[in-house]
């Protein structure tokens, strides 16, 4: 994680912050010229529904991103790739219609098809395999396998998650933050627990407030989404959070239940907000209680890896890119942004510009003294979190309520 700085530093970089942490910028309009040759076929599987607003259709623009800018690049998909929706069909199984149906490249779009996505590539060496998130081509990680046709790719959310959970203690009159949170694993403890950093630092350090009187719950819903019958219902959940005097609930799953929900309250008259993730245009769905939403951009990533498959010069890789904080919504730069909701007022939108001011100038909020919620020390006093101490946190954090590990 990044060194920390001066508190001057972190004020000339918010200042420079200020026109692109707030806005979305377009995409840069110049498409690619037509290919004069044969089309260079991408397949991509998606856990979700292409269009749900959330994860899925991040990725399935990210696609169309780049049959914009790639010449001949075409893209074919199969969405809904999820035990609920495909009973007893594996990921590894679509993709192998994928490439039957021209595909040269293949992307998993979601950590619960690392074992498939695994599978896949061992068996097909000729066909080049990105996995969105996973560690299996991290040579440093805990599951590296070496495989010369697989990339790993994942955007560093830990910033707009510490963002997303500073803008809701922010914005909390009642100091109770809910978490909508989606199964239980590395991915989302570390997220979920960056959430909580970014609230505990706006809580103690902006609003001066004891840590001990911030409550910060996380409830799991058992998928990414809702699955009748499988999972928990992610909008009764919601709705537990805020008739329980949670007044800002963020969500950690691919679709915007939190952010309906919280409308729903809104026009009752209760004063509640909201914060999506995973889509810039989240908050389109009830911006009048909408904070912002932290998203991903994997467009310009898979842009340079297509590219690279196509022109001969793919190399396996791990790669956990982090914002531009030149520009956070770069739509060409940067792997992570966030998109400011019109819930945010003026005055916490200044106070959320300084605090990635702070971000990009170092400002390390995974550091010591941290300890795990069941007690065990995690980071010494002044001790770093390395990237396995991030990527494999093995608990969720000292002052967060919910449960750490999956099972009973």
């Amino acid at each position: 994680m990044p060194r920390t700085h001066s508190a001057s530093l972190a004020l000339v970089l918010a200042v420079a912050l200020l026109p692109g942490c707030g806005k979305k910028s377009a995409p840069s309009p110049a498409p690619a010229e037509p290919s004069a040759g044969p089309p260079f076929v991408f397949g991509l599987l998606m856990v979700g529904p292409y269009n749900d607003r959330g994860w899925s259709q991040a990725h399935y623009d990210a696609g169309k991103y780049v049959e914009a800018r790639l010449p001949g690049a075409q893209m074919i998909y199969v969405d809904k790739v999820n035990p609920g929706d495909r009973p007893g069909t594996t990921p590894a199984q679509l993709a192998e219609d994928l490439v039957s149906r021209g595909a040269r490249l293949v992307i998993f779009n979601s950590d619960d098809m690392k074992d498939s996505c695994l599978d896949f590539a061992k068996a097909h060496p000729d066909i080049f395999v990105i996995h969105a998130s996973g560690d299996n081509a991290w040579k440093e990680g805990k599951d590296y396998k070496g495989l010369p046709n697989l990339v790993n790719i994942m955007g560093r959310m830990e910033y707009g998650k510490m963002m997303a959970g500073f803008a809701a203690a922010l914005a909390t009159q009642t100091g109770r933050i809910g978490y909508l949170g989606p199964l239980i694993n590395d991915e989302t403890r570390r997220l979920t627990a960056s959430a909580f950093l970014g609230a505990r630092y706006a809580w103690t350090k902006y609003r001066g407030r004891d840590p001990a009187e911030l409550m910060f719950k996380v409830t799991w819903i058992g998928f990414w989404f809702n699955l009748p019958g499988v999972t928990a219902d992610p909008t009764q959940v919601a709705d537990d959070f805020y008739n329980s005097g949670f007044d800002v609930v963020l969500s950690g799953i691919d679709t915007t239940e939190a952010l309906v929900e919280a409308r729903k309250m809104a026009g009752t008259g209760r004063k509640v907000f909201a914060v999506p993730y995973n889509y810039v245009g989240a908050c389109e769905t009830a911006p009048e209680v909408c904070l912002g939403v932290p998203y991903f951009n994997w467009g310009p990533a898979y842009l340079r890896h297509l590219r690279a498959a196509r022109e001969g010069g793919w190399q396996a890789a791990w790669e956990w890119n982090g914002p531009d904080w030149a520009d956070i919504n770069d739509p060409d730069r940067s792997a992570v942004g966030f998109a400011k909701g019109r819930a945010l007022s003026p005055e916490l939108s200044v106070a959320l510009d300084q605090f990635a001011g702070e971000l990009a100038g170092g400002l390390a909020l995974w550091s010591g003294p941290l300890t795990l919620q069941d007690g065990a020390e995690y980071l010494r006093d002044g001790e770093r979190a390395t990237d396995r101490q991030v990527w494999y946190l093995p608990r969720l954090l000292e002052g967060m309520e919910g449960q750490s590990v999956a099972g009973p």
